[in-house]
């Protein structure tokens, strides 16, 4: 990165690191108890910094794509693996729908909760979990295989 972008990258992250504190000691100024205990007083000083918040994480995110976008048209393989690595998890989500249950959902009693009942959402949810589950074991065995090898080389 040249001297210029690194100069206006490190303003651009010493006025959000300025707004941030100056969140910050409006919220240490009032206490904890005053801000719990008064709606008005959360509304008018930890709204402004959720909202601060939100809008520099979407902002964050919008960036983190966008750069990522760009990069991947500027190189075609790097694109090509991303499709296929997309390609595999709606692969892994398709086989996780697959071997999802609709029944539904109990409590340790075995009564059906709120909203519990069998379906699609039902589905859709034993599905999520089954595919977190997937990709954890994918991982899991990822890592043995990377410290069975360290283990090897040494």
């Amino acid at each position: 990165m040249d001297d210029k972008k690194s100069k206006i990258l490190t303003y651009v992250t010493g006025i959000i690191g300025l707004i941030g504190f100056y969140f910050f000691v409006r919220i240490v100024m009032e206490g904890d108890d005053p801000i719990i205990e008064s709606a008005d007083l959360q509304a008018s000083i930890l709204s402004p910094f959720i909202w601060f918040a939100i809008y520099l994480l979407g902002a964050t995110a919008a960036i983190s794509v966008i750069f990522s976008l760009l990069n991947m048209a500027k190189h075609p393989e790097m694109l090509k693996r991303t499709l296929l690595g997309v390609g595999v998890m709606v692969v892994l989500l398709v086989v996780a729908y697959v071997f999802a249950t609709d029944e539904a959902v109990t409590d340790g009693m075995g009564k059906v909760i709120k909203d519990g009942e069998a379906g699609s959402v039902s589905k859709w949810v034993s599905a999520l979990i089954n595919y977190s589950f997937i990709l954890g074991a994918i991982g899991l065995g990822f890592f043995l295989f990377d410290f069975v090898k360290s283990l090897v080389k040494n």
